[in-house]
């Protein structure tokens, strides 16, 4: 929205509004004609929907919606996120940051994003399973869904339960589809899912900052050292993506001074124990009362706290112009869809804070989406071909070496030497390779431009190009 004196006024930005925002932004260091740039921008596909449902002793009217931001590429692909804040705002803004992600980070999938208006904890498990299988039934019928036409995915409110729930809707309306277990990703592994795919968002935030960490010019750039090692983090969000970042993200040596739940927020100076914490907070539905930490009442000042890292994984807009002023990390890592306002970002960036933009950041999920997805239409488990053959070829060669030296190796060392590649190997060593080379994209990207102002812009201007190039292949454009 402009003022009255035509400026954009970067506070009363929606959401969809911020997304396009920082897309403009990146445009002119792009090189792309406006034609295409508008193309890129819009959304393609607007899914709203309404169905009535059996609640108790009444009917309800379920408002929901899917969202297909880019055909760019074949199928789309984004999260179902259950939630009272849903709006077709939220849901376009989701959908277009989903294609600039999976463009960015080469998983060959166009945007989308899907979301109903409900509360899930306030919700029977009985009415949610109705309401997914009514949802599903609504995509089916629209052609909304399908593994080579739109790929959903858990998100904000989801999990494996309500994947397992679309997938059976999918299958009755679609019997004998070879390829039909691939119309969704994020299933429970009986279901054809994946190893590794819960932790992934989290997994792959840990591999970018890890990477980000990882150049001494750029750490000394912002008074920090080298590495993850001894980093202090704050943590907002204790759901699946914060819980797994935190827990990973101590692998590494940082240090978890402070959790921040919608309830409260524990801080302890010399680290959280992140899995007695989250069991906690499952035992007793709050973090409230935890006796390892200091408990915050205001969750919303935790993230104020003097920290190296600030790593925001609930909702967007909690960093806004209100608070961005008094927030003291170093490092802001949006694990969550867009944390960080644009008005809060140019007073972030003012300060000297390196953000680290979600399209890029929180790409873990998508990505191990996409080797779900292949896993399903090669119908074969990761490793299963190769494990125990490399595993003889190591042992064999093992042994010749011992033969040629006369000298015996270890049981321990040849157990380590001859380990084959299982699937959560395979599928953990290719998100950490996907994370580092999308980064070294966006930092050299940045370097060559030198009036790129941030790593968004270099993370927007990367992903459009990626995207101009798909349809200049196409001969779409000339």
């Amino acid at each position: 929205m402009a003022d009255k004196s035509g400026k954009l006024n970067l506070k009363e930005l929606s959401f969809s509004d911020s997304v396009s925002y920082y897309f403009d932004k990146a445009a002119p260091f792009t090189n792309t004609p406006k034609g295409l740039l508008d193309q890129i921008k819009v959304c393609n596909s607007i899914y709203k929907m309404n169905f009535p449902v059996k609640w108790g002793n009444e009917v309800r009217v379920i408002e929901a919606y899917r969202i297909q931001h880019s055909h760019h590429r074949m199928p789309t692909k984004g999260g179902i996120r259950y939630s009272l804040q849903v709006d077709q705002d939220e849901v376009m803004a989701l959908a277009a940051l989903m294609t600039y992600k999976c463009a960015l980070v080469d998983v060959p999938f166009g945007g989308a994003k899907g979301g109903i208006k409900i509360a899930p904890r306030k919700t029977p498990v009985e009415i949610l399973e109705t309401i997914t299988r009514r949802y599903t039934v609504e995509l089916v019928k629209k052609n909304f869904i399908g593994p080579g036409i739109d790929v959903p995915a858990p998100d904000y409110g989801t999990g494996e339960r309500e994947m397992a729930w679309i997938l059976d809707t999918y299958m009755t309306m679609r019997p004998g589809e070879i390829d039909g277990y691939g119309c969704v990703t994020g299933k429970p592994m009986s279901q054809n899912g994946i190893r590794g795919r819960t932790e992934a968002t989290g997994r792959g935030v840990v591999y970018a900052l890890n990477e980000a960490c990882s150049y001494e010019d750029d750490m000394k750039a912002l008074g920090l050292s080298k590495g993850l090692d001894g980093k202090r983090v704050i943590v907002q969000g204790l759901g699946n993506v914060g819980y797994h970042t935190a827990r990973i993200i101590r692998q590494y040596g940082a240090i978890v001074i402070a959790v921040a739940e919608a309830d409260g927020a524990v801080y302890n100076e010399n680290g959280l124990d992140i899995d007695d914490l989250y069991r906690y907070r499952q035992d007793k539905k709050s973090v409230r009362g935890y006796p390892k930490g200091k408990v915050i009442a205001d969750s919303a000042s935790a993230l104020e706290l003097d920290c190296d890292i600030l790593i925001p994984a609930a909702l967007e807009k909690q960093i806004t112009d209100k608070n961005a002023a008094r927030i003291k990390a170093r490092i802001v890592a949006e694990a969550a869809n867009g944390p960080v306002t644009p008005a809060a970002e140019q007073i972030l960036l003012k300060k000297g804070v390196m953000i680290i933009p979600d399209i890029y950041i929180n790409a873990g999920g998508v990505t191990v989406s996409y080797f779900e997805w292949l896993k399903n239409l090669s119908h074969v488990k990761f490793g299963r071909m190769q494990k125990r053959w490399e595993e003889k070829h190591q042992t064999n060669f093992i042994k010749l070496v011992e033969d040629l030296t006369g000298q015996k190796v270890s049981a321990k060392r040849i157990n380590d030497l001859i380990h084959g590649a299982k699937e959560i190997d395979l599928v953990n060593s290719g998100l950490e390779d996907t994370m580092i080379e999308a980064y070294r994209d966006i930092r050299e990207f940045k370097k060559r431009h030198k009036k790129v102002p941030d790593l968004r812009t270099a993370a927007f201007a990367v992903s459009i190009n990626k995207i101009r190039d798909s349809y200049y292949a196409m001969g779409i454009f000339p």
